[in-house]
């Protein structure tokens, strides 16, 4: 897809990355990450055995993120390490590939988490964390300009997933496993064009902020009526009144 290579600027190195935070403070307590090697075209060559850590935070977690996630006070006290280490263990796990690297989250929200646990943490590599922010891509954002629901809505990563026919693999907000299933949804976007241009006419024929005349086009077009430009030009008259 070339809305995706422009983003990828002809890089050859992902790293697909989801990580959980504190319910107000917004700070990492997990994170799951898996990286890619690619071909020229995008598609992944091969991908790697993937890494969790769970982090410790400044900050309560919240109630609702714990039944959400299933971590716990007692999970990050016995086995969290600090968000530097976090840091740390993300760019060594990458290794040399790290500075030509694109991050690949399922929205932006992992972003933040990374800059408000920079803020608590003011110990951490910041170099690494602003790498990671410059060199993101919002998978999320991707689909959302081709894939959406019948009121235009983009779809959660399982939602997106069902698109393409694909069950989820593990559980939800398990980080490792949600980074492992954005990998999927990657691979299937790249690699089922039919299901995205389906989708994508359904996004065009229900697009509301197009004017009526533009709309009455798309419908007809999709729909294999011809449309002269006598008529649209008739459509437009009638619209303008």
């Amino acid at each position: 897809m070339n809305v995706l290579l422009k983003q990828l600027h002809s890089r050859r190195h992902l790293l697909f990355l989801d990580i959980e935070g504190t319910q107000f403070s917004h700070e990492m307590i997990a994170f799951g990450a898996l990286k890619a090697t690619l071909k020229p075209d995008g598609t992944i060559l091969r991908s790697f055995k993937g890494i969790k850590h769970y982090v410790k935070a400044k900050n309560t977690i919240g109630n609702f993120v714990i039944k959400l996630t299933g971590i716990t006070k007692e999970k990050l006290q016995q086995d969290g390490v600090s968000f530097k280490d976090a840091l740390a263990a993300i760019k060594k796990y990458c290794g040399p590939h790290f500075s030509k690297m694109a991050f690949i989250t399922f929205g932006t929200h992992d972003l933040r988490i990374i800059m408000q646990s920079q803020a608590h943490n003011p110990d951490a590599d910041e170099t690494i964390a602003k790498h990671i922010i410059k060199n993101h891509i919002d998978m999320s954002a991707l689909l959302g300009q081709f894939i959406r629901d019948d009121k235009n809505n983009p779809l959660s990563l399982s939602n997106n997933l069902k698109v393409f026919e694909r069950p989820f693999d593990g559980k939800a907000h398990d980080p490792l496993d949600d980074a492992r299933n954005l990998m999927f949804l990657y691979k299937d976007f790249l690699a089922r064009k039919g299901i995205v241009f389906n989708q994508y006419l359904h996004v065009l024929k229900n697009m509301r902020h197009l004017p009526e005349p533009i709309q009455y086009v798309i419908r007809q077009l999709i729909e294999d009526q011809a449309v002269s430009a006598t008529e649209f030009k008739d459509r437009v008259r009638e619209y303008l009144g």
